[in-house]
Protein backbone atom coordinates (compact mmCIF):
# COMPACT_ATOMS: atom_id res chain seq x y z
CA UNK A 1 0.00 0.00 0.00
CA UNK A 2 2.94 2.66 0.89
CA UNK A 3 4.34 1.92 -3.21
CA UNK A 4 0.81 3.38 -4.23
CA UNK A 5 0.48 6.16 -0.97
CA UNK A 6 4.46 6.65 -1.64
CA UNK A 7 5.60 9.99 -0.17
CA UNK A 8 7.02 11.16 -3.56
CA UNK A 9 2.87 11.51 -5.03
CA UNK A 10 0.76 14.03 -3.63
CA UNK A 11 -2.71 12.77 -2.51
CA UNK A 12 -5.85 13.39 -4.30
CA UNK A 13 -9.40 13.09 -2.65
CA UNK A 14 -12.51 13.28 -4.39
CA UNK A 15 -15.86 13.01 -3.10
CA UNK A 16 -18.29 11.53 -6.16
CA UNK A 17 -21.94 12.62 -6.79
CA UNK A 18 -23.79 12.94 -9.31
CA UNK A 19 -23.02 16.03 -10.82
CA UNK A 20 -21.08 18.19 -8.88
CA UNK A 21 -17.61 16.57 -7.55
CA UNK A 22 -15.34 17.84 -5.03
CA UNK A 23 -11.55 17.59 -5.39
CA UNK A 24 -8.77 18.25 -3.12
CA UNK A 25 -4.83 18.19 -3.82
CA UNK A 26 -3.33 17.84 -0.31
CA UNK A 27 0.04 16.62 1.17
CA UNK A 28 0.65 14.09 3.30
CA UNK A 29 0.06 16.26 6.40
CA UNK A 30 -3.65 16.67 5.02
CA UNK A 31 -3.01 20.48 3.83
CA UNK A 32 -4.84 21.36 1.13
CA UNK A 33 -3.05 22.45 -2.07
CA UNK A 34 -5.62 22.49 -4.55
CA UNK A 35 -9.17 22.26 -4.53
CA UNK A 36 -11.62 22.55 -7.43
CA UNK A 37 -15.34 21.89 -7.59
CA UNK A 38 -16.23 20.92 -11.00
CA UNK A 39 -19.30 20.70 -12.26
CA UNK A 40 -19.27 17.39 -14.60
CA UNK A 41 -19.85 13.60 -13.95
CA UNK A 42 -17.65 11.05 -12.83
CA UNK A 43 -16.92 9.99 -16.44
CA UNK A 44 -15.93 13.74 -17.15
CA UNK A 45 -12.93 13.89 -13.85
CA UNK A 46 -9.97 13.69 -16.81
CA UNK A 47 -9.11 16.87 -17.20
CA UNK A 48 -9.55 17.48 -13.76
CA UNK A 49 -7.08 14.60 -12.94
CA UNK A 50 -4.80 16.35 -15.36
CA UNK A 51 -4.99 19.62 -13.60
CA UNK A 52 -4.07 17.90 -10.19
CA UNK A 53 -1.42 16.33 -11.53
CA UNK A 54 0.08 19.60 -12.59
CA UNK A 55 -0.50 21.35 -9.19
CA UNK A 56 1.70 18.55 -7.61
CA UNK A 57 4.13 18.92 -9.76
CA UNK A 58 4.11 22.43 -9.35
CA UNK A 59 4.56 22.04 -5.28
CA UNK A 60 7.38 19.29 -6.04
CA UNK A 61 5.77 16.07 -6.30
CA UNK A 62 6.38 13.58 -9.10
CA UNK A 63 3.23 12.58 -9.33
CA UNK A 64 -0.02 12.15 -7.75
CA UNK A 65 -2.36 9.07 -6.05
CA UNK A 66 -5.88 9.21 -6.38
CA UNK A 67 -8.55 8.41 -3.93
CA UNK A 68 -12.16 8.11 -3.45
CA UNK A 69 -14.72 6.14 -1.88
CA UNK A 70 -16.46 3.02 -3.90
CA UNK A 71 -19.90 4.92 -4.40
CA UNK A 72 -22.35 3.18 -7.28
CA UNK A 73 -20.42 2.77 -10.20
CA UNK A 74 -19.29 6.28 -10.34
CA UNK A 75 -15.56 4.81 -8.91
CA UNK A 76 -14.90 2.78 -11.85
CA UNK A 77 -14.73 5.55 -13.93
CA UNK A 78 -12.23 7.44 -11.69
CA UNK A 79 -10.37 4.07 -11.76
CA UNK A 80 -10.44 3.70 -15.86
CA UNK A 81 -9.19 7.50 -16.22
CA UNK A 82 -6.29 6.92 -13.76
CA UNK A 83 -5.58 3.61 -15.66
CA UNK A 84 -4.87 5.98 -18.83
CA UNK A 85 -3.10 8.41 -17.32
CA UNK A 86 -0.68 5.41 -15.48
CA UNK A 87 -2.46 7.42 -12.10
CA UNK A 88 -1.96 5.05 -8.38
CA UNK A 89 -5.71 4.56 -7.58
CA UNK A 90 -7.20 3.37 -4.33
CA UNK A 91 -10.29 3.57 -2.26
CA UNK A 92 -11.37 4.46 1.00
CA UNK A 93 -14.44 2.66 2.45
CA UNK A 94 -17.93 4.75 2.76
CA UNK A 95 -18.26 3.54 6.73
CA UNK A 96 -14.35 4.42 7.53
CA UNK A 97 -15.18 8.20 6.22
CA UNK A 98 -18.59 8.24 7.82
CA UNK A 99 -16.42 6.59 11.17
CA UNK A 100 -14.00 9.30 10.58
CA UNK A 101 -16.77 11.58 10.25
CA UNK A 102 -18.14 11.46 13.38
CA UNK A 103 -14.67 10.97 15.29
CA UNK A 104 -13.94 14.98 14.36
CA UNK A 105 -18.01 16.00 15.04
CA UNK A 106 -18.07 16.39 10.91
CA UNK A 107 -21.77 15.05 11.11
CA UNK A 108 -23.46 18.71 11.76
CA UNK A 109 -21.28 20.74 9.81
CA UNK A 110 -21.26 17.65 6.09
CA UNK A 111 -19.82 19.57 3.22
CA UNK A 112 -18.39 17.82 -0.24
CA UNK A 113 -15.13 19.76 0.16
CA UNK A 114 -14.76 18.54 4.01
CA UNK A 115 -15.47 14.78 2.74
CA UNK A 116 -13.05 15.41 -0.38
CA UNK A 117 -10.31 16.23 2.65
CA UNK A 118 -10.84 13.19 4.93
CA UNK A 119 -10.89 11.20 2.09
CA UNK A 120 -7.47 12.27 1.46
CA UNK A 121 -6.27 12.37 5.21
CA UNK A 122 -7.47 8.97 5.39
CA UNK A 123 -5.34 7.88 2.49
CA UNK A 124 -2.66 9.19 4.08
CA UNK A 125 -3.16 7.21 7.00
CA UNK A 126 -3.02 4.15 4.57
CA UNK A 127 -6.27 3.05 5.72
CA UNK A 128 -7.70 2.68 1.78
CA UNK A 129 -7.38 -0.54 -0.41
CA UNK A 130 -6.64 -1.32 -3.78
CA UNK A 131 -9.85 -2.27 -5.77
CA UNK A 132 -9.46 -4.99 -7.99
CA UNK A 133 -8.77 -4.56 -11.59
CA UNK A 134 -11.28 -7.11 -13.10
CA UNK A 135 -10.92 -8.76 -17.08
CA UNK A 136 -14.00 -7.67 -19.25
CA UNK A 137 -15.45 -11.61 -19.26
CA UNK A 138 -15.04 -11.80 -15.83
CA UNK A 139 -16.92 -8.49 -15.42
CA UNK A 140 -19.77 -9.76 -17.63
CA UNK A 141 -19.62 -13.36 -15.39
CA UNK A 142 -20.04 -10.82 -12.26
CA UNK A 143 -23.09 -9.24 -13.37
CA UNK A 144 -24.72 -12.69 -14.74
CA UNK A 145 -24.18 -14.06 -10.95
CA UNK A 146 -25.75 -11.08 -10.15
CA UNK A 147 -28.87 -10.58 -12.07
CA UNK A 148 -29.61 -14.80 -11.33
CA UNK A 149 -28.84 -14.03 -7.52
CA UNK A 150 -31.67 -11.36 -7.58
CA UNK A 151 -34.23 -13.31 -9.72
CA UNK A 152 -33.38 -16.40 -7.15
CA UNK A 153 -34.49 -14.00 -4.13
CA UNK A 154 -37.57 -12.96 -6.15
CA UNK A 155 -38.66 -16.20 -6.78
CA UNK A 156 -38.26 -17.22 -3.58
CA UNK A 157 -39.98 -13.99 -1.97
CA UNK A 158 -42.59 -15.34 -4.54
CA UNK A 159 -42.97 -18.97 -3.50
CA UNK A 160 -43.57 -17.65 0.56
CA UNK A 161 -45.94 -15.78 -0.47
CA UNK A 162 -47.43 -18.22 -2.17
CA UNK A 163 -47.70 -20.63 0.26
CA UNK A 164 -48.50 -17.83 3.04
CA UNK A 165 -51.30 -16.51 0.99
CA UNK A 166 -53.00 -20.12 0.08
CA UNK A 167 -52.74 -21.51 3.69
CA UNK A 168 -55.08 -17.78 4.38
CA UNK A 169 -57.58 -18.22 1.55
CA UNK A 170 -57.38 -22.15 0.49
CA UNK A 171 -55.47 -24.49 2.96
CA UNK A 172 -57.24 -27.47 1.03
CA UNK A 173 -54.88 -26.55 -1.98
CA UNK A 174 -51.72 -27.46 0.01
CA UNK A 175 -53.03 -30.99 1.38
CA UNK A 176 -53.50 -31.74 -2.94
CA UNK A 177 -49.33 -32.57 -3.09
CA UNK A 178 -46.53 -33.65 -0.19
CA UNK A 179 -44.25 -30.80 -1.66
CA UNK A 180 -46.80 -28.40 -3.66
CA UNK A 181 -44.42 -25.76 -4.58
CA UNK A 182 -41.76 -27.99 -5.60
CA UNK A 183 -44.34 -30.15 -8.09
CA UNK A 184 -44.78 -29.14 -11.50
CA UNK A 185 -48.18 -30.60 -11.89
CA UNK A 186 -49.39 -28.53 -8.27
CA UNK A 187 -48.15 -25.12 -9.97
CA UNK A 188 -50.10 -26.21 -13.24
CA UNK A 189 -53.55 -27.07 -11.66
CA UNK A 190 -52.95 -23.30 -9.62
CA UNK A 191 -52.58 -21.61 -12.18
CA UNK A 192 -55.40 -23.20 -14.40
CA UNK A 193 -57.38 -22.48 -11.10
CA UNK A 194 -55.69 -18.95 -9.93
CA UNK A 195 -56.68 -18.05 -14.02
CA UNK A 196 -60.25 -19.03 -14.04
CA UNK A 197 -61.84 -18.85 -10.55
CA UNK A 198 -61.75 -15.26 -9.64
CA UNK A 199 -61.18 -15.54 -6.12
CA UNK A 200 -63.73 -18.34 -5.96
CA UNK A 201 -61.71 -22.00 -6.64
CA UNK A 202 -65.57 -23.52 -6.06
CA UNK A 203 -66.36 -21.76 -9.78
CA UNK A 204 -64.13 -24.77 -11.14
CA UNK A 205 -66.05 -27.64 -10.20
CA UNK A 206 -67.72 -27.14 -13.31
CA UNK A 207 -65.49 -28.88 -15.29
CA UNK A 208 -64.76 -32.60 -14.55
CA UNK A 209 -61.90 -34.31 -13.36
CA UNK A 210 -61.16 -35.56 -16.82
CA UNK A 211 -61.51 -32.01 -18.51
CA UNK A 212 -60.09 -30.55 -15.76
CA UNK A 213 -57.05 -32.66 -16.43
CA UNK A 214 -57.41 -31.79 -20.17
CA UNK A 215 -56.90 -28.26 -18.89
CA UNK A 216 -53.83 -28.79 -16.33
CA UNK A 217 -51.99 -30.30 -19.27
CA UNK A 218 -51.86 -27.91 -21.34
CA UNK A 219 -50.45 -25.57 -19.24
CA UNK A 220 -47.65 -27.65 -17.83
CA UNK A 221 -44.94 -27.20 -20.37
CA UNK A 222 -45.30 -22.73 -19.17
CA UNK A 223 -43.51 -24.72 -16.15
CA UNK A 224 -40.93 -27.26 -17.59
CA UNK A 225 -42.89 -29.98 -17.35
CA UNK A 226 -44.03 -33.21 -19.51
CA UNK A 227 -45.52 -35.78 -17.64
CA UNK A 228 -48.79 -34.95 -15.24
CA UNK A 229 -49.50 -36.83 -12.04
CA UNK A 230 -53.21 -37.54 -12.15
CA UNK A 231 -52.55 -38.57 -8.37
CA UNK A 232 -52.02 -34.77 -7.43
CA UNK A 233 -54.71 -33.76 -10.29
CA UNK A 234 -57.09 -35.99 -8.26
CA UNK A 235 -56.81 -34.14 -5.21
CA UNK A 236 -56.04 -30.80 -6.89
CA UNK A 237 -60.02 -31.12 -7.90
CA UNK A 238 -61.00 -32.11 -4.98
CA UNK A 239 -60.23 -29.68 -2.54
CA UNK A 240 -61.86 -27.13 -5.63
CA UNK A 241 -64.72 -27.10 -3.28
CA UNK A 242 -62.96 -27.26 0.05
CA UNK A 243 -63.21 -23.65 1.89
CA UNK A 244 -62.54 -25.21 5.55
CA UNK A 245 -59.73 -23.12 7.26
CA UNK A 246 -60.44 -20.00 5.05
CA UNK A 247 -60.60 -16.47 6.14
CA UNK A 248 -63.95 -15.36 4.19
CA UNK A 249 -63.09 -11.82 3.94
CA UNK A 250 -59.39 -12.58 2.76
CA UNK A 251 -60.35 -15.24 0.64
CA UNK A 252 -60.80 -13.69 -2.75
CA UNK A 253 -57.98 -10.89 -2.07
CA UNK A 254 -55.08 -13.27 -1.24
CA UNK A 255 -56.50 -15.98 -3.91
CA UNK A 256 -55.54 -12.86 -6.49
CA UNK A 257 -52.37 -12.08 -4.83
CA UNK A 258 -51.32 -15.74 -4.94
CA UNK A 259 -51.78 -15.77 -8.97
CA UNK A 260 -49.94 -12.69 -9.63
CA UNK A 261 -47.18 -14.43 -7.57
CA UNK A 262 -47.28 -17.46 -8.84
CA UNK A 263 -46.92 -16.06 -12.07
CA UNK A 264 -44.05 -14.13 -10.99
CA UNK A 265 -42.46 -17.18 -9.96
CA UNK A 266 -42.42 -18.54 -13.62
CA UNK A 267 -41.45 -15.90 -14.97
CA UNK A 268 -38.84 -14.92 -13.01
CA UNK A 269 -37.33 -18.89 -12.96
CA UNK A 270 -37.22 -18.62 -16.95
CA UNK A 271 -35.12 -16.00 -16.93
CA UNK A 272 -32.90 -16.98 -14.18
CA UNK A 273 -32.70 -20.51 -16.36
CA UNK A 274 -31.67 -18.15 -18.74
CA UNK A 275 -29.16 -15.98 -16.95
CA UNK A 276 -27.62 -19.60 -15.56
CA UNK A 277 -27.04 -20.92 -18.95
CA UNK A 278 -25.32 -17.80 -20.18
CA UNK A 279 -22.98 -17.45 -17.40
CA UNK A 280 -22.59 -21.60 -18.18
CA UNK A 281 -21.74 -20.63 -21.51
CA UNK A 282 -19.39 -18.20 -21.06
CA UNK A 283 -17.77 -20.05 -18.48
CA UNK A 284 -16.94 -22.99 -20.51
CA UNK A 285 -16.19 -20.35 -23.40
CA UNK A 286 -13.57 -18.83 -21.05
CA UNK A 287 -11.80 -22.68 -19.45
CA UNK A 288 -11.80 -23.41 -23.11
CA UNK A 289 -9.85 -20.34 -24.26
CA UNK A 290 -7.35 -20.83 -21.75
Amino acid sequence: MRLLVCRENAIVGIDLAEDNQAVVVTDHDSKVLARRSPRCNAWQLGEVLDWAVGKAKARGFESVTVACEPTGSRWMHVQQACAERGLNFVCVQTLVTHNARVAEDYTRDKSDQKDAVLIARLTAELRCYRPEVIEEEWAVLRYLGQRRDALVTEALRCRQQITDRLALAWPAALGAAAAPLDSVTFLACLQVTADRCDGDPGKLRRYGLAEFTQLVRGVLPRWGGQRICHRIVACFHAALGDSRGAVPARRRGALKLAGHALGGTCGVATRAAAAGRGGDDRAAGRAGHH
